[in-house]
């Protein structure tokens, strides 16, 4: 526990790094008070009682924005913390290195990165960021004490957004969060245009090629078992020879819609993986999970009762295979990929309309 003006901070450890401040709840009072004149300074900005409100973008996806505050020294972490604590979710960290892999564990929605700290600067900090797939779309902005032209834009060189010079001004460093909050709020949406399938509305192949990777690569730094589930259409030449390939797209969307509906983890991803297949990647979820989650879509397909005649049972059915794993270093997200495959093939030739795994 961190005191601080009579008040104390829950922090967590990890062996050999510098305390992480989860989730603030402190506000030291010298800093609790925003000018009167802030709306004035940064029009269009709506305000709360505490100061500058969170990105409307981030209050319509109905979530707090995770801001990462990383700065060797303590009392600037809990300072700029305090700004942030009413509306954000922050995490406070003393070491650039922890806060690197933090990142990709959890990828926060912004940086609040100081550049002259022990070991690992923020230059450096800031490269190896914009180096990760995981990571190069995350917004860093520098609080600094260094404010000559030529630091600046070295920051900017490296993949910062923004530079704001030490002592902070609370209006000041909320406004320009808040801009940039909602500039990655609005990115993040064009790009999630370009990975949406568009006949069905799920997932496209493009995101689940990264996501899976992305998981893979996760699950294997954690030691946490992923599983997958492959999902195949029965009979579907059959129903497209019958109805036609327009009735087939409306069965495609039907089917998307009610797998994508029986997820409830956020962290789930349902994708088409190609025709009338698609495939559900399920972090921190051993087999007998996964094989659950089959079960319901199995029964979500069932429900939907679209009429199929010549096949049994009569209606539109699906196949599903399930596998899972610890990953390991040497092996790759093919491997997954291939037994989910395989558990898909062992349903279809067992009859269909069921699940393997």
């Amino acid at each position: 526990m961190i005191p601080l003006g009579g008040k104390t901070i829950k922090c967590m450890e990890r062996a050999g790094a510098p305390p992480i401040l989860k989730n603030v709840h402190c506000i030291p009072e010298a800093f609790s008070e925003v000018s009167s004149h802030a709306t004035d300074t940064f029009p269009g900005v709506a305000m709360n009682d505490q100061g500058f409100g969170a990105s409307p973008e981030f209050v319509r996806m109905g979530r707090r924005p995770r801001l990462l505050v990383v700065d060797d020294d303590p009392v600037n972490l809990q300072v700029i913390g305090s700004y942030f604590e009413e509306d954000h979710d922050v995490t406070l960290v003393g070491s650039a290195a922890l806060a690197l892999e933090l990142c990709r564990e959890e990828l926060p929605d912004l940086l609040l990165l100081d550049i002259v700290m022990p070991d690992l600067d923020g230059l450096e900090t800031c490269r190896r960021l914009k180096a990760d797939p995981l990571t190069r779309e995350l917004p860093v902005i520098f609080v600094t004490a260094q404010a000559t032209p030529q630091e600046e834009t070295d920051a900017l060189n490296v993949g910062a957004v923004d530079c704001i010079t030490k002592p902070v001004n609370p209006a000041v460093v909320r406004a320009r969060v808040r801009t940039h909050l909602t500039l990655k709020a609005q990115a993040d949406f064009l790009r999630s245009l370009a990975f949406l399938d568009g006949l069905t509305g799920v997932a496209n192949r493009r995101r689940f090629d990264e996501f899976m990777d992305a998981e893979w690569r996760r699950s294997r730094r954690s030691g946490a078992t992923m599983a997958l589930i492959m999902v195949d259409i029965d009979n579907f030449k059959h129903y497209n020879d019958t109805y036609g390939h327009l009735a087939g797209d409306v069965c495609l969307q039907a089917v998307a819609r009610a797998l994508n509906g029986a997820l409830k983890r956020a962290q789930d991803l349902m994708a088409r993986y190609g025709g009338e297949e698609f495939a559900c990647v399920l972090p921190e979820t051993d087999l007998v999970g996964g094989r659950r989650l089959a079960e319901t879509l199995l029964e979500a397909v069932r429900d939907l009762a679209i009429p199929h005649d010549g096949v049994p049972p009569g209606s539109v059915t699906i196949s599903l295979g399930v596998a899972s794993q610890v990953p390991e270093r040497e092996a790759a997200p093919e491997n997954l990929l291939a037994k989910a495959d395989a558990r898909l093939y062992e349903a279809k030739a067992g009859g269909r309309n069921r699940v393997e795994g």
